[in-house]
């Protein structure tokens, strides 16, 4: 089925014509449009809850410029759109400094709201296999519709009211931890709290104390008590995210917790007894983590009560145009362009690449495309001539680059800016820092270091 995005526009301290005009295209438009009379109002509106766009009226000068900087010092990246008078050059030129996305003229048309709403929040219609939100906040949305990806959907549907552990596996980038929250969220647990814990980005002794706690003093730098995660999630659900990455010592430790709700924090001595709900995730197969040694047998069946394994974005290709849609949604604002179609060729490419980030991936592409690109059409040509220097070639040189050669040139650029901080690097790409190194250690296997003549400050540093 097709749903919209849940969007939220307020509309601040506007003259009665602009807020008729405006809630009537917002209402055509199925965006829900708030108005507030005062400034002050306004304010506690904006840090209340996330919006999507706001519309103030700058008639008060002074106090809408004032009101303007407040939002961009609590929100920078939130759009505000100022009306007002033709004559008001000097205000309109301030907003704009402000960081205030446009300034219309008033009296302010409906399809000159209708253009900037084009622009500023897309709202194509994408197939989802689930969505929810609370109260007016959009809390997910989980698109596609391919069989795969439905079956999977279906069976974390039937086993979310149950009490069950669930092992959800799949590649880095699928999208595990939205299927996580999903289970949640559709559990009799909904109402408790839902924990994280990443636990490959910790070493063995600050996961100990991340998931158990610690008493004061119990080492060096524990200056008071802490409650664990563990503890937190006390009636709720607790995700261990890629639990793959833990040591034996902590699988046994997780393995006794598991099995009777209770644990110590770390340099205590009192039982501390929890009801919690488990989800685990990984990227690695678990069954041949068991056969090899290297996680236990036990622990697998214990956390493994319902197993959920997400498809890679190469076996469900039918839904990387809804995907695609989904993120030019997402991101077009923060690109201010309005984009009415997805280029033929780009499309093309698309479905043969192989996507080994996965939906990441994609998200990541479509984001890049869309800040690089102009005019009303998605292409991969928006990548063209990133950084290119002389007798260099950018980060997408043409159409006919592959897009192994996409993602290989934006590490290779990523490593670059952040000058071979690898972490950094990682984040600026939106991947993880393991996926990072296991891409670098291809590339070197591969001779792909050496043959790229701009890398070659790279070897060493890799």
């Amino acid at each position: 089925m097709a749903e919209k995005v849940y969007q939220d526009v307020l509309i601040a301290h506007a003259d009665s014509r602009f807020t008729r005009v405006a809630m009537e295209v917002l209402a055509r438009r199925g965006i829900r449009g708030t108005v507030v009379g005062s400034w002050k109002s306004a304010v506690g509106k904006v840090v209340s809850r996330p919006w999507d766009l706001v519309l103030v009226d700058a008639e008060d000068g002074d106090e809408s410029l004032t009101f303007l900087r407040k939002v961009k010092a609590e929100v920078p990246e939130l759009p505000v759109v100022m009306a007002g008078p033709a004559e008001a050059v000097k205000q309109a030129v301030r907003a704009i400094r402000g960081g205030c996305e446009d300034f219309l003229v008033k009296p302010v048309s409906a399809a000159t709201i209708e253009t900037l709403l084009e622009t500023l929040l897309p709202n194509h219609d994408v197939p989802v296999a689930a969505c929810a939100e609370e109260g007016s906040r959009c809390l997910y949305q989980i698109v596609g519709q391919s069989p795969e990806f439905l079956d999977v959907m279906t069976l974390a549907r039937k086993v979310a009211p149950t009490s069950m552990p669930v092992l959800i596996t799949g590649e880095s980038g699928t999208g595990k931890e939205l299927v996580s929250y999903y289970v949640h969220r559709n559990s009799s647990r909904s109402h408790g709290p839902y924990v994280r814990v990443n636990c490959a980005a910790l070493s063995e002794s600050l996961l100990e104390s991340e998931l158990f706690g610690h008493e004061q003093g119990a080492f060096t730098g524990a200056c008071t008590q802490r409650k664990g995660r563990f503890e937190r999630a006390h009636g709720g659900t607790l995700l261990l995210d890629e639990v793959s990455e833990t040591t034996p010592r902590l699988q046994a430790e997780l393995l006794r917790v598991l099995e009777q709700q209770d644990f110590e924090r770390v340099g205590g001595s009192e039982m501390i007894r929890v009801n919690v709900r488990v989800i685990c995730t990984s990227n690695r197969d678990l069954s041949q983590a068991v056969r090899r040694g290297k996680f236990r047998e036990d622990l697998f069946y214990r956390i493994g009560g319902v197993q959920l394994t997400v498809p890679p974005l190469r076996r469900r290709r039918q839904d990387i145009p809804a995907l695609t849609w989904h993120f030019v949604n997402l991101y077009a604002r923060e690109a201010r362009r309005a984009v009415d179609r997805l280029d033929e060729n780009m499309l093309a490419a698309f479905a043969e690449y192989a996507w080994p980030g996965n939906v990441r991936e994609l998200r990541n592409v479509v984001r890049t495309a869309l800040v690089l690109g102009q005019g009303p059409a998605l292409s991969l040509a928006a990548c063209q001539g990133l950084d290119a220097g002389p007798g260099k070639r950018g980060l997408a040189d043409s159409m006919s680059l592959s897009l192994q050669d996409l993602e290989r040139q934006a590490i290779f650029e990523a490593l670059r800016r952040t000058k071979s901080h690898q972490a950094k690097a990682a984040r600026l790409l939106g991947i993880t820092d393991r996926t990072l190194r296991e891409k670098l250690r291809r590339y070197r296997r591969d001779g792909e270091l050496e043959r790229m003549g701009e890398a070659k400050w790279l070897v060493e540093s890799t």
